[in-house]
C-alpha cells in the first residue's frame, strides 16, 4: 500500500489534579448519554417499533440539556457527547448488519473509561495537545515521534482499570509504502505448546505470560476478596489486580508486535488456519491457555501489517486435517493423538507434527492462490485437537 494511511499513535499521560476531575466527569458524561440514547432507541422499536437514528438522538441531547435532571451534561464538552451517539448509531448499524450483537449498556466500574475529541474540540500547536475545557496542555510522554507533519484528526482520551492514562492521536501517515516483493512464502501453525510453529521448522515459544504472573495474580485476587465492598481499602485492592494485568497485557502485546512485524518483513505471502477463536475461549478448558496465547491479536496485526507494507495474507479453512495429511505424499493418517509427537508415513518420511502442520497449511495456501477457490477437504475438528493439548498444559505443574 503506498499513500496516506490513518494510523492512531497511543501515549500514556500524566493530568493533574483538574484536568482528571475534568475528564473523569467527561467520562460520566459519555456514559450516561450513550445509556440514555440507547434506552430512548429501544423503548422506541419496543413500544412503537419506530427506529430513532443519530439526528434525532442529537436533537434529543439539547433537550436533555435543558432538563434540571440532565443539566450537568452542558458542564462539559459537547463534541465527547456526541461522538458517543455516533458511536452507538455505529453499534446499531453493525447489529442490523449481523456483524454484532445488540448494544448494550455501559457500566460505570466495567466499561472502558474513555472520551473521543474531533477537532473542533481539541488545540494541537506546537506538538502541544489542550482539549476542550481545559486550560493546560496535556503532560504527554512521547515514546516515539508523530509523523512528520502530521496533525491529529481525532484524539481519544482514556483511563484503564489500573489508573492509567492514555491519549490516542489518529494522524495521516504518509511515510507507510509497501515493501519490495520478494518470493518468500511461510505457513504459520499456531498452538499452545508452542505460539508458532512455521513451514520453515522454526518453532517460536509461548511466552505464558498469565502463567508467570498467576501467583501474584491470585494473591492481589485474595487480597481483594479480604476488603469489605464500597471500601477505600477494597478500590486500592482492586487497582492492584488491575496493574497485574495490565502487566500481562502489556507484555503480550509487545511480543505479538515484534513476531508479526518481522514475519510480515521477511515473507511476501503468509497462509494460516481460520481458527473459530470466539468459539474455542468457551470451552473452560481451552478459555485461559488460548487467551493467554492472543491468537486472535496475532492474526488481526498480521492482516493491518500486511495490508500496510503489501503483503498477503491466505486463511484456510479451519477443518483442513493438517496434521494427520502427510506434507510429502498427501496421505492421511487414520489417527493422530497429541502424545504422539513425531510419526513416519507410509512414504517413508519422519515428520515434526507441528512441522508438517504448518506445511500443509502453506500447501494448502497456495492452492487457494492458484486455484482461487477454498480449502475444506475431509474435516477434521481443529478445536479437539487444542482441547487435547490445553489439557496436557493443564496438567503441568
Amino acid at each position: 500500500m503506498n499513500g496516506q494511511v490513518k494510523r492512531a499513535f497511543k501515549f500514556r499521560f500524566y493530568p493533574t489534579e483538574v484536568q482528571a476531575a475534568e475528564l473523569s466527569r467527561t467520562f460520566g458524561c459519555v456514559r450516561k448519554v450513550y445509556n440514555v440514547a440507547l434506552q430512548v432507541r429501544a423503548e422506541a422499536w419496543t413500544q412503537r417499533r419506530e427506529r430513532v437514528g443519530y439526528e434525532a438522538t442529537s436533537a434529543l441531547l439539547t433537550a436533555w440539556k435543558r432538563t434540571e435532571e440532565l443539566a450537568f451534561l452542558a458542564d462539559v464538552s459537547a463534541v465527547p457527547l456526541q461522538q458517543a451517539l455516533r458511536h452507538l448509531q455505529a453499534a446499531f448499524s453493525n447489529f442490523f448488519a449481523k456483524r454484532a450483537r445488540h448494544p448494550k449498556f455501559k457500566s460505570r466500574k466495567k466499561s472502558r473509561a474513555s472520551a473521543e475529541y474531533t477537532r473542533s474540540a481539541f488545540r494541537w500547536r506546537d506538538g502541544r495537545l489542550t482539549l476542550a475545557k481545559l486550560v493546560e496542555p496535556l503532560d504527554i510522554r512521547w515514546s516515539r515521534p508523530l509523523p512528520e507533519g502530521a496533525t491529529p484528526s481525532t484524539v481519544t482520551v482514556s483511563r484503564d482499570p489500573a489508573g492509567r492514562w492514555f491519549v490516542s492521536l489518529l494522524c495521516e501517515d504518509s511515510g507507510v509504502t509497501a515493501l519490495p516483493a520478494n518470493d518468500s512464502v511461510v505457513g504459520i501453525d499456531v498452538g499452545l505448546e508452542h505460539l508458532l510453529v512455521l513451514s520453515t521448522g522454526e518453532k517460536i515459544c509461548n511466552p505464558r505470560h498469565e502463567r508467570r504472573d498467576r501467583t501474584a495474580l491470585a494473591r492481589a485476587q485474595r487480597a481483594l476478596c479480604r476488603k469489605q465492598k464500597d471500601g477505600c481499602n477494597r478500590a486500592k485492592a482492586r487497582i492492584k489486580v488491575a496493574r497485574v494485568h495490565a502487566r500481562i497485557v502489556d507484555r503480550r502485546t509487545d511480543h505479538l508486535h515484534k513476531i508479526t512485524t518481522r514475519l510480515v518483513r521477511e515473507n511476501q505471502t503468509l497462509v494460516i488456519e481460520d481458527l473459530a477463536v470466539s468459539n474455542m475461549v468457551g470451552n473452560r478448558r481451552l478459555a485461559r491457555a488460548i487467551s493467554d496465547a492472543g491468537w486472535r491479536q496475532f492474526r488481526q496485526q498480521l492482516e493491518y501489517k500486511a495490508q500496510w507494507y503489501g503483503r498477503e495474507v491466505i486463511a484456510v479453512d479451519r477443518w483442513f486435517p493438517s496434521s494427520k495429511m502427510c506434507s510429502v505424499c498427501g496421505a492421511k493418517a487414520a489417527a493422530m493423538p497429541l502424545h504422539l509427537r513425531a510419526w513416519t508415513c507410509g512414504c517413508g518420511t519422519t515428520h515434526d507434527r507441528d512441522v508438517n502442520a504448518a506445511r500443509n497449511i502453506l500447501a494448502a495456501g497456495l492452492a487457494v492462490t492458484v486455484c482461487g477457490a477454498g480449502v475444506s477437504p475431509q474435516r477434521e475438528s481443529s478445536g479437539r485437537a487444542v482441547g487435547e493439548e490445553a489439557e496436557t498444559l493443564r496438567r503441568e505443574p
